[in-house]
């Protein structure tokens, strides 16, 4: 799947620059800061790498430190509120698969203080870390934002258990819809 993956990937390279530039310049004519954003996740076997994004928050949205994002979330910017729904908050994530940091399908990846947090009460938690981590996945597309980590969890394991091209064809048709009705996003 890797193969196709980055087949679709630089066959919609660009179209997905017009749109990545569209969105940046918005995000940028309705609040300061870079259009951009940048953050560690954790990847195969708990590797680091840096996840890319369109920014969809107030630059100083973790003032207070790391959050899981809430529904209806005051930090989160109209421009922001948009792209979320739709996921093209996402699309830089394609460099990251490129690189080979993400796959197309797998458990999102998550912040290490996250999983360190999540792993005190959600045994096994660090288990999604045993695949590459995807832009969409399982979870994604049964819930997304709206399960909780716990939930999430069990979806990824599910993913992971019964891993197949039919599965990954599947996620991606579903993804389709997700992306046109804005189901699960926050």
């Amino acid at each position: 799947m890797k193969t196709l993956g980055s087949l679709l990937i630089l066959i919609t390279i660009p179209l997905v620059a017009v749109i990545i530039v569209i969105f940046a310049l918005l995000i940028i004519f309705e609040s300061k800061g870079t259009p951009f954003y940048s953050q560690t996740r954790l990847g195969k076997d708990g590797q680091s790498f840096k996840i890319y994004k369109l920014r969809s928050m107030y630059s100083d949205a973790e003032k207070n430190g790391p959050q899981w994002a809430l529904a209806n979330d005051k930090r989160i910017t109209r421009v922001g509120k948009f792209i979320r729904k739709t996921r093209i908050d996402e699309l830089p994530q394609l460099w990251n698969i490129l690189k080979g940091d993400m796959s197309l399908i797998g458990p999102r990846p998550e912040r290490p203080e996250l999983i360190v947090e999540f792993e005190k009460t959600i045994p096994n938690f660090c288990d999604r870390l045993a695949v590459k981590p995807g832009l969409t996945g399982w979870a994604q597309i049964n819930g997304g934002y709206e399960l909780t980590p716990a939930e999430k969890l069990g979806h990824d394991l599910y993913y992971i258990n019964n891993k197949c091209l039919l599965l990954d064809l599947k996620i991606i048709l579903i993804t389709g819809k997700v992306l046109l009705t804005g189901d699960g996003a926050r």
